[in-house]
């Protein structure tokens, strides 16, 4: 995988279109920014699992992170700086699918989304 483009799981890609419906947000790109904040919220590394993205969602680095991509890679850089990882592209974009992949199964796993009102109810109690 690249930071230039990359593509989701088929099972990320499920809980995406759940999370879709359930929320009312029509675009991957911002489902998949807040699953990858989360995921950085959390103090323990993501696991370190061979995640096969064989997904027909592909997503490049500038529509992942929009007029703020710089932002979100200067978070990942410095998340895997803090972690002890190298800052090589290899390295930040295997780190990178795993947080995305982290984050998503977090949001998926929050049953008590139901709207994006409650998505931002969750993001806002991991800020305080």
């Amino acid at each position: 995988m690249s930071l230039e483009s990359f593509k989701i799981s088929e099972k990320a890609k499920s809980q995406l279109v759940q999370l879709k419906r359930k929320t009312g947000i029509k675009h991957w790109n911002v489902l998949c920014r807040l699953a990858f904040c989360l995921s950085l919220s959390e103090k323990s590394i993501p696991p370190d699992e061979n995640i096969i993205t064989n997904s027909n969602v592909e997503l490049t680095w500038k529509t992942f992170g929009g007029t703020e991509h710089e932002i979100y890679y200067a978070l990942l850089k410095q998340r895997n700086f803090n972690d002890g990882l190298c800052l090589d592209e290899k390295t930040l974009s295997k780190y990178f699918k795993l947080h995305l992949h982290r984050g998503i199964s977090y949001l998926a796993g929050y049953k008590s989304i139901d709207s994006v009102f409650d998505i931002v109810k969750l993001v806002s109690n991991k800020i305080h």
